[in-house]
């Protein structure tokens, strides 16, 4: 038996063949540094954006609590305005059920008390009437109306005081941009300082017989 000989291949094909996988080799040369290049990228913004949450994480922090300070101070205010009373507002950030939350209370001569236990509720209503507004001012014009309906936050108030709880909520309105309608029991009287308008509900055997708008001095 002969053993099968080995053909050569010719020279040209050999060199075509090189140039070939050369060029390949070159390609995929050039893949990997542009895979490195986007590679070493990625870690460096990697690297600066575990600084930007950070950074963003703190601002947000520093921002809630000037939003905090904020309402403190402004119910603080309102508080002291309305009742004549040495109570301060105060709203606390805490972390609670895996959440943020926010307490609040208020402090009279260094000494915690409850928002609602004391006062006969009058405490609680106004600071529900400045939180309220607070929450409508930071929603969307575009789907919210400016408008706030406060039915009967005065109820706990001594006839005398209403007036300065009708002067904050006004001036809180027309700072904030939104009207303001009140519903009281109260005499109307209380209202002629600082209302825009007073309508005079009257009921009748079947209900709500006749609606007055009565006259009223706007300071």
């Amino acid at each position: 038996m002969t053993e099968p000989q080995t053909i050569a291949k010719p020279p040209t094909e050999l060199r075509q063949r090189f140039g070939q996988w050369s060029a390949l080799r070159q390609q995929t040369e050039r893949d990997k540094q542009s895979c490195e290049k986007d590679i070493d990228e990625i870690d460096q913004y990697l690297k600066t954006a575990e600084g930007v949450t950070v950074a963003l994480q703190q601002l947000s922090d520093q921002l809630f609590q000037e939003t905090l300070e904020t309402i403190e101070n402004a119910l603080t205010i309102a508080l002291q305005d309305i009742l004549e009373q040495p109570i301060r507002f105060k709203a606390e950030a805490l972390w609670k059920n895996n959440a943020a939350a926010v307490d609040f209370y208020v402090e009279r001569d260094g000494h915690r008390e409850d928002i609602l236990k004391g006062q006969g509720g009058s405490v609680a209503n106004i600071l529900s009437i400045g939180l309220r507004m607070f929450a409508l001012a930071t929603l969307p014009p575009e789907t919210h109306r400016p408008f706030l309906v406060l039915d009967e936050q005065d109820c706990w108030l001594r006839p005398e005081l209403v007036p300065r709880l009708v002067k904050i909520a006004r001036e809180a309105g027309e700072a904030l941009g939104f009207q303001v309608l009140m519903i009281s029991h109260h005499d109307r009287r209380v209202f002629e300082q600082h209302a825009d308008r007073i309508y005079e509900l009257r009921s009748g055997p079947n209900g709500v017989a006749k609606v007055a708008k009565l006259d009223t001095t706007t300071d």
